[in-house]
């Protein structure tokens, strides 16, 4: 969404990552002033989709621009009311599928009766709007919220990737050769 609205060209997110010029306009933004569908909203599970909320948000994005008569790359007058409806669907989509996965945990004795507590990690979890939210429904189940501090809040693949190297260096679980891999694509 940062890349569609063009934030490295705006003069308060120019240095940011997208994630946090998003945050950062949205401080100031008006979050009712653009109400985006949530997806999946007919699906009783807790599986996440972002593809049919960027869906929406750049329809509406696409709105926008035609209301104000500018073309794809320039900012929008009304940037930081769309970042901060943006920050608040995305918000509201996380809360309402982990709380459905908290539920399903306390009803399957998944969790202990006491002391159940939810973890955040991830690009995600350094969002202070989105961890505001996780705390009030963490707080609202009687569960503890974990978080890294927002500085060790990267990108998972990140992660990933940094795994990765420590398990080749320490010679953990590497494949050697590849001839007896097989793989179908999809």
């Amino acid at each position: 969404v940062a890349r569609r609205l063009s934030l490295r060209k705006h003069p308060e997110c120019h240095s940011m990552a997208g994630g946090k010029a998003i945050e950062h306009l949205a401080q100031t933004g008006d979050q009712e002033l653009l109400t985006f569908r949530l997806p999946m909203r007919q699906y009783r599970n807790c599986d996440f989709s972002f593809s049919g909320l960027q869906n929406v948000i750049n329809n509406a994005i696409v709105q926008k621009e035609k209301e104000e008569g500018i073309e794809e790359g320039e900012i929008l007058s009304c940037v930081k009311d769309v970042a901060a409806a943006v920050q608040h669907a995305v918000a509201v989509h996380i809360i309402q599928r982990t709380y459905r996965a908290m539920l399903f945990c306390i009803k399957n004795s998944i969790l202990p009766s006491k002391n159940a507590t939810l973890v955040v990690s991830g690009g995600v979890a350094s969002n202070q709007y989105i961890r505001k939210v996780l705390q009030n429904l963490a707080d609202a189940n009687d569960f503890a919220l974990l978080c890294p501090p927002p500085r060790l809040c990267t990108d998972n693949g990140v992660m990933i990737a940094w795994n990765g190297i420590e398990r080749l260096r320490a010679g953990l679980g590497v494949l050697h050769s590849t001839a007896g891999v097989r793989y179908e694509p999809r």
